[in-house]
C-alpha cells in the first residue's frame, strides 16, 4: 500500500474528534450512575505528545524493570517502530467536582466517567491505529491488542506464572513519561499540563513525526509532596516515604466495586490536590514533606 502524508495537525484532529464527537463522551440514561448527571460531559479535549521509539529511556526502563519482567519496548511491540503517539484525556470540570465532594466515596460522574470513558478512550487509541493503517504506515495500540497482557492480584492471570503481580506488558504511564506528558506523581499518576486526573492511551508506529521535548528530567519533577494525596487515600495506600502501595489500593478498589454496584474505582488521589488540573505552581515546593 502507498503510504499518505500525515500531518501531526491532522492526527491531532483526528483523535480529539474520536474524543470530542463521541456519545461515549456524554453521560446518558444507560450509563448514568446517578440521573442528576446526564448530558454531562466526561473528558475534556485531549492532549498528545509524541515521543520517539529509540528514546534511550526504554532501554532504561527496561534494564531497571521498572514496570516488571513481563513489559516490552516499543520496538519489541513493533519492530519498525519510529514514534509513540501517547493520548492523555483529562476529565472535566464537572466529573472532577463531583468526586471531590465526598472524602470516601466516589462521586456519581465519576463513577460514569470510569466505567463508559475507560472504553472511550481506549477506543481512540484503536480508531488512531486503524487510521495509520489505512494510510499504509504499521501501528498498534498495545492495550486493545490481543498480544496485551496484565495482572494484579497474584496468580489473578491464568496467562502468566502465578508469582507475578501488579505490572503487564505494556503501561501507558511510563508512555506518557517517556512522550512529555510530565512526570510522575507521588501516588504514581503522571502530572501533565492538564493535571493528574484523567486517562491515557498510546499507539506504537513507523510514522515519524517531530518528538516533543521533555521539560523534566527526574520521576518526580511536577511533584510537589505535598502529602496532599496520601492524606487523601481512604485505603492508607499512599507511604510519604516508600510512595503507593499496589494491594491496599487494590483491594479498597474491589470494596469500592462491592459498595456502589458500578465500578471499582477511586480517584481521590487525583481530586483536591494541587496537581488535579494543572501542574502545581513551583511556590508550592517550599512546602514540601519531601526534599
Amino acid at each position: 500500500m502507498e503510504r499518505q502524508t500525515i500531518t501531526r495537525q491532522a492526527l491531532e484532529e483526528h483523535i480529539k474528534r474520536c474524543v470530542l464527537e463521541a456519545s461515549e463522551n456524554t453521560v446518558t440514561a444507560e450509563t448514568a450512575a446517578d440521573a442528576a448527571d446526564i448530558e454531562s460531559p466526561i473528558y475534556d479535549e485531549p492532549v498528545i505528545c509524541i515521543g520517539s521509539a529509540d528514546d534511550p529511556l526504554w532501554a532504561q526502563i527496561r534494564k531497571k524493570q521498572a514496570v516488571g519482567e513481563i513489559w516490552k519496548t516499543p520496538k519489541e511491540w513493533l519492530p519498525a517502530a519510529k514514534r509513540i503517539i501517547s493520548i492523555f484525556t483529562p476529565f472535566s470540570r464537572y466529573v472532577l467536582e463531583s468526586n471531590a465532594k465526598d472524602p470516601t466515596y466516589p462521586g456519581s460522574a465519576w463513577l460514569s466517567g470510569y466505567n463508559t470513558g475507560g472504553a472511550l478512550v481506549k477506543s481512540a487509541g484503536r480508531k488512531t491505529a486503524q487510521l495509520l493503517q489505512e494510510e499504509g504506515f504499521q501501528a498498534v495500540c498495545p492495550v486493545v491488542s490481543p498480544d496485551f497482557l496484565s495482572v494484579s492480584a497474584p496468580g489473578s492471570n491464568p496467562k502468566l506464572p502465578p508469582q507475578l503481580s501488579y505490572q503487564s506488558n505494556w503501561s501507558e504511564r511510563h508512555a506518557a513519561f517517556v512522550c512529555g506528558h510530565g512526570s510522575f506523581g507521588w501516588s504514581r499518576g503522571i502530572i501533565t499540563k492538564r493535571g493528574i486526573a484523567g486517562r491515557f492511551a498510546s499507539v506504537i508506529t513507523d510514522l515519524e513525526l517531530e518528538p516533543d521535548e521533555r521539560p523534566y528530567e527526574g520521576l518526580y519533577d511536577y511533584c510537589v509532596m505535598c502529602g496532599k494525596c496520601a492524606k487523601n487515600c481512604p485505603a492508607q495506600a499512599i507511604d510519604m516515604q516508600e510512595g503507593k502501595k499496589h494491594y491496599p489500593c487494590n483491594m479498597w478498589l474491589n470494596h469500592m466495586g462491592e459498595v456502589t454496584h458500578f465500578a471499582d474505582t477511586c480517584g481521590k488521589c487525583q481530586v483536591n490536590v494541587p496537581c488535579m488540573d494543572h501542574i502545581p505552581a513551583p511556590k508550592f515546593r517550599q512546602y514540601s514533606i519531601l526534599k
